[in-house]
């Protein structure tokens, strides 16, 4: 019986251990799932092999819910890890409504007038409360979801008399938020830098916008920025493409500068994405290894009975 235990032991911590510590790559590897699906036949067969043998009621009973606790932990397991779709992060603008397949609707939160926000993205689901999802895991059926963090630039566009102008997308005339999520990558000076870009209609220009982290603009001290200052570089194109006059500014630490006959400012804030990890179903999880914990429990009243029970020849002779 000890073979089984431990063989059963290892195959729940194996698969708990997903719902525990998500988004792992090496759950999805092939090496891992094959793994747990060999650790639940080794079970079943030297369980079966113990049933047959001996005529104890309750050492059948135990092996019986530890081979079945196993077995509906590895098939969660193993089905998570070799049907469910990679890890992914899901980002949205302010108020944006993010429909994720097979969970519901992403309702991610409006940001305030600088940029800021203190609101969560809340998960819309079909009969279902809505739910808020901040930096502790949530599982939601195959999922596990968490909210992440991320650096996002809030923009402003004005006229050189101060006048607020509308930004839209850099390829159309739809209104965009003014919260870029810098989705974009280039390198800069050896540097991996995000950007994006938005368009500014009423002044015919076309802005890209490139994200600096504090220690990054602390390298460009020349260009105003301030030690511990995040900052956004601005480049102004006309609204062919062109590059025009004094098209290139740094906005550090929110300040406003002037490019390509615009005043602009750029600062960095902080926006939630949503990290959404495949776990094991957490429903089977939980029965089967409640299901191995009654096996075990059972185990080890059946040990105590025999080895706690005086021996017969003492009996006798009493």
């Amino acid at each position: 019986m000890t073979a089984t235990i431990a063989v059963t032991v290892t195959l729940v911590a194996a698969v708990v251990i997903e719902l525990i510590m998500p988004g792992r790559a090496a759950y999805h590897a092939g090496w891992y799932n094959v793994a747990i699906a060999a650790l639940a036949i080794v079970g079943l067969i030297s369980g079966r092999r113990l049933i047959r043998r001996t005529p104890d009621r309750l050492v059948k009973f135990a092996v019986t819910a530890l081979i079945a606790g196993g077995a509906i932990v590895a098939l969660a397991g193993v089905a998570s890890g070799l049907l469910a779709p990679d890890d992914q992060t899901f980002t949205g603008a302010p108020g944006q409504r993010l429909r994720v397949e097979s969970l519901g609707i992403l309702v991610f939160p409006l940001a305030s007038g600088d940029g800021a926000t203190s609101a969560a993205v809340t998960l819309e689901r079909p009969l279902q409360r809505t739910v808020t999802i901040g930096a502790r895991p949530y599982y939601a059926g195959n999922f596990v979801l968490r909210a992440m963090p991320r650096d996002v630039a809030y923009v402003e566009a004005r006229d050189l008399r101060g006048n607020r102008l509308t930004v839209t997308q850099p390829t159309g005339s739809v209104f965009l938020s003014p919260v870029l999520l810098m989705e974009h990558r280039q390198t800069i000076a050896g540097l991996d830098l995000p950007y994006d870009s938005f368009s500014v209609p009423a002044a015919q220009r076309v802005v890209k916008a490139v994200m600096f982290t504090a220690a990054q603009a602390a390298m460009l001290l020349r260009g105003g920025a301030a030690l511990g200052e995040p900052a956004v570089l601005f480049a102004v194109d006309d609204e062919n493409q062109r590059p025009v006059a004094n098209a290139i500014a740094l906005s550090a630490g929110g300040r406003a500068v002037r490019a390509g006959g615009l005043i602009l400012r750029g600062e960095v804030v902080t926006y939630p994405a949503v990290a959404v990890a495949a776990t094991p179903n957490l429903v089977a999880t939980i029965f089967g290894a409640l299901l191995a914990l009654g096996g075990l429990i059972g185990a080890t009243v059946s040990w105590w009975t025999r080895h706690s029970a005086p021996p017969r020849q003492s009996l006798e002779r009493s």
